[in-house]
């Protein structure tokens, strides 16, 4: 073959290479259901009918990890933009009001089994709860403790009587609303709920039988959802239980504003948890 011949060989080669490149960009954006917009530049598919996203990465990551957030949809998206970047999609299924009880619980399974089923995602999902996004996560997980890469709660509720209920050293949430929708989500009596004992903190052993590794980050002075009601009784139950949980804490801050501005430690701490998941092939469909 002479010099003009390879070169023209090689130019159909480029232009084969780019269509198909064009063809599997496409394939891949139109694989999920809902309406496509952007997302942070981000193609993103958004179900306004379930509430239900999907932001696809520029190149998924072997596998298809995935981060499943729960609650303040696009709120301090450092964390999310991150893993986007590094190949992770990003998912999210709209429990808002529910407070991680069972109707919760079941809507995110249907969620998870689409996810993994028709699309191909990792069975072992990263879950990211902010504030009351954390009863969902930590629910979830629970039910599901074998179908979790690791856990990443920002400021999370774990105990509803500290936040919405108020009835510790946790401001009561917005004028007691929150608190009645909380009550009769999980269609409990005041009385019945300050009883409650299959919250999270109650249950954190399922989690480190299954040797789910857990961040936090909250506020020190948060007075919202108090830490000393919430992630410091979690810290020091699943240290005792023997399980991998590191906090992240912000000194001088009230209320819980969220996240990091450089989120890198909690970049650091998922991909290894995932790098460490991608050894165990066993995983349950919920």
């Amino acid at each position: 073959m002479n010099k003009p011949q390879r070169l023209h060989v090689q130019f159909l080669c480029l232009i084969t290479f780019f269509i198909g490149a064009l063809q599997t960009t496409a394939l891949a954006e139109t694989e999920f259901s809902g309406g496509k917009t952007l997302f942070h530049g981000f193609t993103m598919f958004h179900d306004t009918v379930s509430g239900e996203r999907i932001v696809v990465p520029t190149t998924p990551a072997a596998g298809k990890p995935w981060v499943w957030r729960a609650r303040f949809w696009g709120h301090e998206p450092q964390f999310d933009l991150a893993m986007l970047n590094r190949g992770f999609h990003l998912a999210f299924c709209d429990v808002g009001n529910l407070f991680g009880n069972e109707e919760a619980i079941n809507i995110g399974n249907r969620f998870y089994k689409k996810l993994v089923t028709q699309y191909d995602f990792s069975p072992r999902p990263v879950l990211e709860g902010m504030s009351r996004g954390g009863l969902f996560v930590y629910n979830w997980a629970l039910a599901n403790p074998d179908c979790v890469t690791a856990i990443y709660a920002d400021a999370p509720v774990m105990d509803f009587r500290s936040w919405p209920g108020g009835r510790r050293a946790g401001k009561k949430g917005q004028g007691s609303k929150a608190w009645d929708t909380c009550l009769k989500a999980y269609r409990l009596s005041q009385s019945e709920a300050l009883t409650y004992s299959k919250g999270p903190l109650n249950l954190l052993h399922v989690l480190a039988k299954e040797k789910i590794p857990i961040i936090h980050v909250i506020g020190e002075e948060d007075t919202v959802v108090p830490p000393a009601e919430n992630t410091n009784i979690a810290e020091l139950q699943y240290t005792r239980l023997g399980g991998t949980i590191q906090v992240i804490r912000k000194p001088g801050v009230g209320h819980h504003p969220h996240s990091l501005h450089d989120p890198a430690p909690l970049v650091e701490f998922i991909e290894r948890a995932w790098k460490a998941a991608e050894t165990i092939g066993h995983h349950h469909t919920p």
